[in-house]
């Protein structure tokens, strides 16, 4: 018979512990996604490369991180690593992973956003004198960034949902970590966890409103 008695008041009392923990996981997720954004772009332009010396790396970096389980990815930033005599933390193996993982994705997507945008583009800023850096940089990068806009938005979702994942190699200061820490301590599992599924819910939502309220001041043309 269902006779579990529910302690709310109980759990509520924990939020302020949960909220803290929140902080650490969009850090983690806001410094991955910078980092991630960073490479992505470095992989896109070198796998839309004529050299081989450019597009095999970072083909093999995209295909090592859309196809491998995240979970695996963290893993061999905590232990695989170890293995060679570099000892990441909980805090940096997790970063590190989702980095990885997010440089992946997002270099898909801007690599698709590169194609989107016409050669001529390019060749007009090259026949009026402008270095191929400069115009890549002040021509196609500000219109790269307009049509992944949303994708990336998306991939910061995920990348916040990534960092539940830091639990399996010890990470004990994030969201998902202080709510296992609450709930060894506590037993009240259900509350526990659903307080903390909210929190997640809403930053997750925040971050997607957001962005649609940022992109309809920014593209209105």
């Amino acid at each position: 018979m269902f006779n579990y008695t529910f302690q709310w008041r109980q759990a509520l009392q924990k939020l302020p512990l949960l909220l803290d923990g929140a902080l650490v996981t969009l850090q983690i997720a806001l410094m991955s996604m910078a980092m991630g954004i960073a490479l992505a772009v470095v992989l896109a332009v070198a796998r839309n490369a004529r050299s081989r010396w450019a597009s095999a790396p970072a083909t093999a970096w995209v295909e090592v991180s859309r196809n491998t389980p995240a979970l695996f990815q963290i893993y061999m930033a905590h232990f695989g690593l170890g293995s060679f005599g570099i000892h990441l933390s909980p805090y940096l193996a997790l970063l590190a992973g989702i980095t990885f993982n997010n440089a992946g994705y997002l270099a898909e997507t801007f690599r698709g956003a590169l194609r989107a945008i016409p050669g001529t583009q390019l060749r007009a800023a090259r026949s009026l004198g402008m270095p191929s850096i400069q115009a890549f940089r002040l021509i196609i990068m500000p219109q790269m960034f307009r049509i992944a806009f949303l994708p990336t938005t998306n991939q910061m979702v995920w990348a916040i949902l990534m960092t539940s994942l830091g639990v399996t190699v010890g990470m004990n200061i994030d969201l998902a970590g202080v709510t296992q820490d609450i709930n060894v301590r506590s037993f009240r599992t259900f509350e526990i966890f659903a307080i903390a599924a909210v929190i997640y819910y809403l930053i997750a939502k925040s971050v997607t409103l957001g962005a649609r309220l940022l992109a309809s001041r920014l593209f209105r043309y």
